[in-house]
This record gives C-alpha cells, structure tokens and sequence, in this order.
C-alpha cells in the first residue's frame, strides 16, 4: 500500500520580507542588518541569560509542546530554539533499504537538470551555484534534489540518513548583492546564504551530499563532525536561531521516491515530513523486488 503523505499549499512571503527584498529602502535595511558584527551580537545575546524572557512567548506563539519537546529549565533563548524532543517522539526507521527524512521540515522534491533553479530562502540557485561551483555537482546530473525547508516550530536538529563516511565540512561565506535598484523579478535574487555541505559515501544510496543552509540574519549552522564515519539516524548537528534550509542531493538511480511528491512540488505544495521518516527506498532493494 503507497504511504499517504500530508502537504500545504506554499505560503506567500511575509509583508515584511516583501518589504526587505523588494524595495530600495528595504535592500539598503537588509544590507545593515546582515552585517557580520549584526549577527554576532545577536547571536551572543540569545546564548545569555538575558534572552530568558523571550522563551515563553516563542513557545506559546509557535505552540510547542511539553508533551513532545524537552523545554523545562532552558538557560537561554538558544536552548529553546535546539530543544530536544522526548523519548520517541522522532523514531527512525532503521531498515537498510529506507530513505529517511534528516529533518522536519516542509518538503519540496525536483528531478535535476541542467537548468533546475532551486527556490531557496529568497534566493535562487543552481545544484552548482548551492556547492560554490564544485565539481562534484556533476555526479547528481540526472538525479534528485530534496530541499527541506524548517520553520520555527520544528526540530532544529538533523540527522544522517544512512551509514557511511564522510570528509570535511566545506563552509560557503554568505553575502548579499547590490542593494542598486532592479526590475522585480517573480523571485529576484539578492542575497547568497551562507550555507556548509558534505560529501558521504552511503552504504545504501551511493555518493550523497547534503548541504545546510543558513539564515541570512543570524543563523548558524553547527555540524558536530568533521571527517566521521556514521550510522543511520546518528545527529549530524542542529541549527542556532534563524531560519534554515537542509538539501539532500542523490545520484541518478539511487533511490526510488513516490512520484507523489514530486508532483506535489509543481503543483506549489510543500510536504510535510518528521525527523527519521520513511520517504522512498533504495533503488537497488527496489529492483531486487520487481
């Protein structure tokens, strides 16, 4: 029996991204507000004690859960926003031949091309312009992107998706471009996130690279590993306040994923998928059972 996925109809920006990312006087805001010492100041303020008063109204405005999250005795904002969540709540699907989701998050699935553009945080790239222009993007030519979008109420933890090795962690410097006036585009892009992808050889789905990407304001991304080798569902690192993207990259023929949600991405809808899910299965497994 297909599994039954639950989607949303992709939200419109903000009025108030609209307004960064759309207007003169809004760009010229937004290139402030990014600046590295801007980040670093906020970002020092939510590790401290001081930020405590925020916890209580993040937790009531985006309904998070007792039941589901660890949120007793938080010492700062930051520890609200990597809360864990209990016992159970998030289980793995440990079985060889699953594709698991590394995360919560709004799904949106495309078949790589040549000229696949990726919506992704106000932004727009190519599987190339996402690595810096690393060769290695040759290798999923033909093969699938899943780009999975978080939001504040999800687990900001992330997970990997088989067991492999991996090498180093490669850091792309975000940055923004002219702040000048230019023709609205439908989707314009101003801004490169700062972003830090990784090369794992699966045991299971072949060469995969998957990238985290960061909030343009304070975001931060926070691997725990450098060169590892890893097990299926072990935490490969989490995301500090701001919001964050994970893209997972996989060869042609690596993986069999309903076609469901890919047509539930051109039909504008994003799906909804937990930490540790089941989304396809490996090709091989596949092939063995037909």
């Amino acid at each position: 029996m297909e599994k039954k996925f639950n989607t949303e109809t992709i939200a419109p920006d903000s009025r108030g991204l609209r307004f960064l990312y759309r207007t003169v006087v809004g760009r010229v805001i937004l290139s402030l507000l990014t600046m590295r010492f801007v980040s670093k100041l906020v970002g020092w303020f939510l590790d401290t004690r001081l930020s405590r008063p925020l916890i209580s109204r993040f937790i009531k405005r985006n309904n998070i859960s007792g039941e589901e999250f660890e949120i007793d005795n938080l010492k700062c904002f930051n520890d609200c926003f990597v809360r864990r969540v209990k016992e159970g709540k998030r289980p793995i699907e440990y079985s060889p031949e699953a594709l698991i989701a590394p995360c919560d998050g709004r799904l949106s699935a495309y078949r790589i091309t040549e000229d696949t553009v990726l919506p992704i945080k106000q932004s727009s790239y190519t599987v190339s312009s996402l690595l810096g222009g690393d060769e290695i993007s040759k290798r999923y030519e033909n093969g699938v992107c899943l780009v999975y979008r978080l939001c504040v109420d999800n687990y900001h933890r992330y997970c990997y998706i088989d067991a492999g090795s991996k090498g180093k962690n490669v850091f792309i410097k975000g940055k923004l471009h002219t702040v000048r006036p230019v023709a609205l585009e439908s989707r314009p892009v101003f801004t490169q996130n700062c972003r830090e992808y990784t090369v794992m050889e699966t045991e299971n789905f072949g060469t995969v690279t998957q990238v985290e990407v960061g909030a343009m304001l304070v975001g931060k991304i926070k691997n725990h590993h450098e060169e590892h080798s890893f097990l299926r569902g072990e935490e490969k690192g989490l995301f500090l306040y701001g919001g964050s993207t994970i893209v997972v990259l996989l060869e042609d023929g690596a993986a069999v994923i309903p076609e469901e949600l890919f047509k539930a991405t051109e039909r504008g809808e994003e799906t909804l998928v937990k930490y540790g899910e089941q989304l396809g299965t490996a090709a091989r497994t596949a092939r063995k059972a037909i």
